[in-house]
């Protein structure tokens, strides 16, 4: 009997400890999904017809604070806007008060001087601003969204931040790449290099929604072409480096996928506006009735979520059944929502 209560109270110590330590890398959360952008590649933008604004309420954000206590970053974003929500800068003093480091990504179209000294009053430790291009090309694809003016919320945050004498936040750029504007990629080192952005993260279009996207898609389709891409993003890479900015990206290989997602579905999640948790935001989409390209297929849309942690416990959805299945999958037969995924990348 003494042996059974000491492995019955080690068993529920570890399970305290697996709730209430930061066993998870990062929780990406839905602040909403509205925006007041009309980006002509995002799901929001090609949707827009079956598209559902929803919006974190205080109450569920919360309700949902035992899953955030579980993680070392939470990322303030979605499949909108985050300073739409006029209780986003609650949010971020609710985190930093239990201890966890917050970023966000804007399209930077919301910044006055006021709003810029609250983000860095904040405490907020990252913040990414969303492009698509330099100068007006930028504002061709990002509609509704202005060049000029984000660069000038960046200079102003910078400014701020040396005014008040603090790093944070870190500023990052966001840049998806487009292949119709693969030639101008040169422009990005002098562009950023002087408004105190600490790195620029280039991605590729992942998510397709419409097959009018797929000449958008960088994803080389030989050798030849990968190689030729590469050594392109390495040149910049380098150049980066003398100028002084960090230039980071990930790249499509022909033939080649690898068994480790780039979301990190081991070790982070996705948490809708509504708290159902998803793998990634790419398996949370807000609209039904909608299709995406998969390949060279279309493919319906079907969401994919584990639990509301609004109502159950984030340690109850994680060792779940079919949360658990999920994950094994990638050790076996891929679930049918990540096959083909460019998230699967080798480099």
């Amino acid at each position: 009997m003494a042996v059974l209560r000491k492995s019955l109270a080690t068993h529920f110590t570890r399970w305290w400890e697996f709730e209430r330590m930061p066993w998870l890398d990062w929780v990406q959360v839905e602040v909403t999904s509205r925006c007041n952008a009309a980006c002509t590649y995002c799901p929001r933008t090609v949707y827009r017809s079956n598209w559902s604004n929803r919006d974190l309420s205080h109450d569920k954000f919360e309700r949902m604070l035992p899953l955030f206590a579980t993680a070392r970053m939470i990322h303030l974003q979605g499949w909108g806007e985050p300073f739409l929500h006029t209780g986003f800068f609650e949010m971020v003093a609710r985190l930093k008060k239990i201890g966890c480091k917050v970023s966000t990504t804007t399209n930077g179209m919301l910044f006055d001087r006021r709003k810029i000294g609250r983000l860095v009053e904040s405490g907020i430790d990252h913040i990414a601003f969303s492009l698509a291009s330099i100068g007006e090309k930028n504002d061709t694809v990002r509609k509704k969204t202005e060049y000029r003016t984000i660069l000038q919320a960046i200079t102003d945050l910078a400014a701020e931040k040396k005014a008040r004498q603090t790093e944070t936040p870190t500023v990052n750029i966001a840049f998806l790449l487009l292949r119709s504007y693969l030639r101008d990629i040169h422009g990005i080192i002098p562009a950023f290099k002087d408004h105190g952005i600490e790195q620029v993260v280039i991605s590729t279009l992942d998510f397709v929604p419409s097959k009018d996207l797929q000449d958008e898609i960088l994803a080389p389709t030989d050798e030849d072409m990968h190689g030729e891409l590469k050594t392109l993003l390495d040149g910049l890479v380098r150049e980066g480096e003398r100028a002084g900015l960090n230039i980071y990206y990930r790249l499509v290989s022909p033939g080649k996928r690898s068994r480790i997602c780039t979301e990190n579905i081991e070790r982070a999640l996705f948490v809708s506006a509504e708290g159902t948790i998803s793998p990634c935001a790419f398996a949370n989409i807000s609209a039904s009735g909608i299709s995406h390209m998969a390949g060279e297929r279309e493919k319906i849309y079907q969401r994919l979520t584990f639990g509301n942690a609004t109502d159950e416990s984030i340690v109850a959805i994680w060792q779940s059944k079919g949360y658990a299945s999920f994950r094994a999958s990638f050790d076996s037969k891929l679930h049918p929502i990540c096959q083909g995924c460019p998230k699967l990348y080798e480099v």
